[in-house]
Order: structure tokens, then sequence, then C-alpha cells
């Protein structure tokens, strides 16, 4: 008897169905992969944007070094060479850090399309939860209110309006061009 006991089989699945398969199981199987394959890769490309801002930062702090060496420096046309060299770099790593800025916010929203599918994993997998249209309100208005920008929660708007997911991200890249035309402004997360 406990040898039977021991003996457990994997639940059903896609490929080896049986009668206890479940298109909602694979559904929330589908979901944890996809949340799992963004979280690694939020995990790897972590690692190597904390190396490239580490080796960035240290390589600003030697151009300043260098700049205020060069202002030590009698005028002369390698001087002003040096000073020219310097606020150019110093230019295009300003253009570097607004770089890091956008990640940091594609991060964060990664982030959060993660926490998003957790949530909705939990009402998926939870019959009474599952059909009942007050957990799935409540589920949009937590997700909603997880975002920070504006214009983010008007493509979310939308997309609950008319189901259109493309109609919703026309929307988002129309306004954000013209937000862009209005302002030379970067928006800082």
């Amino acid at each position: 008897m406990d040898s039977l006991q021991n003996l457990s089989l994997p639940p059903s699945t896609a490929a080896r169905p049986d009668l206890d398969w479940s298109q909602v199981r694979e559904t929330i199987l589908m979901l944890n992969l996809a949340v799992a394959q963004i979280e690694v890769a939020l995990r790897e490309s972590s690692g190597s944007v904390e190396v490239l801002t580490n080796s960035f930062t240290g390589m600003y702090g030697n151009l300043m070094a260098l700049v205020e060496a060069a202002h030590a420096l009698p005028d002369s046309p390698v001087k002003a060479s040096i000073e020219d060299s310097g606020l150019a770099v110093s230019g295009q790593m300003q253009h570097a850090i607004v770089a890091f800025q956008f990640y940091d916010r594609l991060s964060q929203r990664l982030s959060h399309a993660c926490r998003s599918l957790d949530e909705l994993t939990s009402i998926v997998n939870d019959p009474v939860r599952l059909y009942n249209p007050y957990s799935w309100f409540a589920l949009q208005q937590k997700i909603r209110s997880k975002y920070t920008m504006e214009d983010e929660k008007l493509m979310f708007d939308k997309l609950i309006e008319t189901g259109d997911v493309q109609a919703a991200l026309n929307e988002y890249v129309s306004l954000k061009q013209g937000q862009a035309s209005d302002s030379s402004d970067i928006e800082l997360f």
C-alpha cells in the first residue's frame, strides 16, 4: 500500500491530457511562463546595466578630472582642444544618461506587467473569483493604479473601453508624438 501512496502522477497537460485536463490550468501555465521569461530577462539585463552605469560613472569622473586639469594649463590650442573635447563627450554622456533612464522605465513597465500577470493568474486559478465581475474590475483598477504616467492610464482606459490593443497603442503613440512636438524637454520618471 505504501508503494501506491508514493506513486503520484504529474498533472494533466495539453501534451498528455486525461480526464483532469483543464484549459484554465494550461492558461495559468502559459501566464507563468511569460512571467518567468520577463523576470529572467530583467535579472540578466539588470546586471549588465549596473556594470554599464558604474563604468559610465567612473568614466565621467575621469573626464571631469581631465577637464579640470586642462583648466590649469596655460592658454594654448591644446588646452582649447582638450576643453572642447571634454564638453563634447560630456554632452554625449548626457544623452547616454537619458538612455539609462529609458531603460529604467522599461524595467519598471516589465516588472508591472509581471505583477499584473501574477494577479491575473490568481483570479483565473480561483473559480470563485474567475466568474465574479467585481474581482475582474478590482484587478483592472489595481493595475491602472500602478501606472504613474497619465498617458499610460489613458492607454489602459482606451483598451478597456474598446478591447482593441492596436487602437490603444495608436492613441498612446499619437499622444506621445504630440507631447514630443509640444516640448523638447525630457520627461523624467
